[in-house]
């Protein structure tokens, strides 16, 4: 057993774009509560890893998701090291930054790299099988986390495991193979064959001297991200040009398929990555005509679908083994056999310059959010709601006047160096080129409704004066 706790590395920059429309780019599934716990799968993470066994958490994210990281972080009351990726390179960039980090914790460090977005069903046999891989991680090993099969599944990448290592359920790693067809996966569930999680535990040593032989443009370009890193509020951005030069490439295919040190732990834990909807279906209860209806739906003569509804009241009539999901501005239907294919709808969308296949109705900022409620020629009305002591940044427009309206909350309204205080039902006109900034004072949320008129109204007629966000 290793003497100092384990470095989680979690990977939270991914875009989920298998469950479109509620999981997009700008608001991915690891930071939606897709189960009925009410926490995202990111917060899930953290709370499994909040244990005196496990070291502060290095967190590798994308730039665009760091409020949204820090506050969750905040909610469930976890503390960690926020790394900004620039742009997305895959998994070995990610694990090579982490491991880097952790070395510095220590010479003999032990770290594991966890995906953000997978459900685990036993906390305390999760972190017991962390125990058991670190052991063998600490004498060289980098060990896979392997999952027991539940059933022949196509949509998962296998493991066959070899001569036992010593410690319950550990294996020398003989083999990784691609996800297979149904015939070859129920070939490889007779034969004792584990699927590939994707999360590993690793002497970092070890995993630093694999990514040297074997994906050296990958290591070499996660140390200069690294040195040349700059701090940003309580975020750690690494270095845009030394890492845009990192080959986009996955840990699997740079290391893990390569080592010799490889080992796999059958884990005893129930896993999913909620890799699709079907997956969802698979996870939540099931009425009396095994459906699974959530929201403000109904379904009659239908079985074995997943309906569910954000706001707007949808219905399902006589069909069965579908899914039916509908948010605010889209809508999916398609037959649970066919959710795996919702990425290619998505990559088809946004071919077609649909702002629906990467942005969210609502869009989250670090002060709050805001949504859309109507849009024309000269105007544009929005619903925005502003967290307790939360600012905007002090900003003017150039094509357009704005109409603040408050609803609930007391406003702090900064208008040409005047400071106004409006409260619920009393509103203020701000005149085009005017500089200002809207600040909640307040212990509860302020909403307002914003009436925007003028010859453009797009987010980019916003000049930036002071910003406490760092986003000037």
């Amino acid at each position: 057993m290793t003497d100092t706790p384990i470095v989680p590395i979690v990977m939270a920059g991914g875009a989920g774009t298998r469950l479109w429309p509620l999981s997009r780019e700008t608001m991915p599934k690891q930071f939606i509560p897709l189960l009925d716990e009410g926490l995202s799968t990111f917060q899930a993470t953290l709370l499994r890893i909040r244990d005196a066994r496990f070291a502060r958490p290095v967190i590798i994210t994308n730039h665009g998701f760091r409020f949204v990281v820090a506050e969750q972080m905040q909610m469930v009351g976890v503390e960690g090291d926020i790394i900004l990726e620039p742009e997305r390179r895959d998994s070995a960039a990610a694990v090579a930054v982490g491991a880097l980090l952790a070395k510095a914790r220590g010479p003999q460090a032990v770290g594991i790299a966890l995906a953000a977005d997978h459900v685990v069903g036993d906390v305390a046999r999760f972190r017991e099988d962390c125990m058991i891989a670190a052991q063998m991680a600490a004498e060289g090993r980098i060990m896979t986390l392997g999952i027991v099969p539940t059933g022949p599944s196509t949509a998962y990448g296998y493991i066959e495991a070899g001569a036992p290592l010593g410690a319950p359920g550990a294996h020398r790693l003989e083999r990784f193979v691609e996800k297979p067809d149904r015939a070859t996966a129920e070939r490889y569930c007779a034969q004792g064959f584990l699927w590939n999680s994707g999360n590993f535990v690793f002497c970092v040593e070890t995993m630093l001297g694999e990514l040297a032989a074997f994906a050296p443009e990958v290591l070499a370009g996660a140390e200069a991200a690294q040195q040349e890193a700059q701090t940003d509020l309580d975020f750690l951005r690494l270095d845009a040009t030394a890492f845009g030069r990192i080959p986009r490439i996955s840990i699997d295919y740079a290391v893990m398929e390569k080592t010799r040190h490889a080992g796999v732990l059958a884990a005893r834990f129930d896993w999913s990555d909620v890799g699709a909807w079907d997956a969802i279906y698979d996870m939540k209860p099931k009425d009396e005509n095994d459906n699974v209806l959530e929201g403000n739906v109904l379904a009659l003569d239908s079985r074995g679908s997943l309906v569910r509804s954000e706001e707007i009241l949808t219905t399902v009539i006589g069909l069965d083994e579908v899914v039916v999901v509908s948010t605010r501005d889209a809508v999916l239907v398609a037959s649970k056999a066919a959710a795996g294919k919702v990425k290619g709808l998505v990559e088809a969308l946004k071919r077609g310059h649909h702002r629906e296949a990467e942005e969210h109705l609502r869009i989250y900022r670090p002060w709050g959010w805001y949504q859309r409620i109507d849009i024309g020629t000269r105007f544009q009305v929005k619903r925005i709601n502003v967290k307790p002591g939360r600012k905007l940044s002090l900003q003017k427009h150039f094509h357009r006047a704005e109409h603040w309206v408050v609803v609930s909350g007391t406003a702090e309204v900064t208008l040409d160096g005047t400071v106004s205080h409006i409260h619920e039902n009393e509103s203020i006109y701000l005149p085009i080129g005017c500089v200002h900034r809207l600040h909640n004072p307040g212990r509860i949320d302020l909403e307002l409704i914003e009436v925007q008129v003028g010859s453009y109204t797009g987010e980019d007629d916003i000049v930036r004066i002071e910003d406490i966000y760092a986003r000037t």
